[in-house]
């Protein structure tokens, strides 16, 4: 059983979950049996983007994103020595799968353009890749924390939609 710890909590680690371009989230389990994620932040290089302290970033852009009142998992601890986070986990099958098994519902699209519109209300782009969102309870929640300074060309309907569907067509 391998473990990680957030602070001098311990978890036993049941997967990794995702590589990003801050970090590798796991799904994690505490010893009552209770599932979260820990973010690990990496310092791999990444040729497409600049980044400063990235621990502080990701919370002051979740910061960012509360005022925005979109569906995110809630920041529950901060491990600025190993530089982890630990997140709630929010339990659900993330768009990409979706996409790929042509499950998607119209309403996850009315959705998605909500988020977009409050996000971009507030001068914010979100990620709008797949596999930063998951379905619960036919609710959609953003689970990554990335948010920059909004631009056109990032935003939803010029950038991210088109991950949304199977075929650029059906856009």
């Amino acid at each position: 059983m391998e473990t990680i710890f957030v602070n001098d909590k311990e978890f036993e680690i049941v997967r990794l979950l995702g590589k990003g371009k801050g970090g590798y989230s796991y799904l994690v389990k505490d010893k009552n049996g209770l599932f979260y994620v820990v973010k690990q932040i990496h310092h791999e290089p990444c040729s497409y983007y600049t980044f400063g302290n990235k621990l502080e970033s990701e919370i002051n852009d979740y910061q960012r994103l509360l005022k925005c009142n979109i569906l995110l998992p809630k920041l529950i601890e901060i491990d600025y020595q190993n530089e982890r986070i630990l997140k709630e986990y929010i339990d659900g099958m993330t768009i990409d799968k979706y996409v790929e098994s042509d499950q998607m519902e119209e309403d996850f699209y009315m959705q998605i353009k909500e988020i977009a519109l409050k996000v971009k209300n507030n001068g914010l782009n979100i990620d709008y890749y797949p596999t930063n969102f998951v379905v619960n309870d036919g609710k959609l929640f953003y689970i990554d924390y990335e948010c920059n300074e909004y631009q056109e060309k990032w935003d939803y309907d010029h950038w991210g939609s088109t991950y949304w569907y199977k075929n650029k067509q059906e856009q």
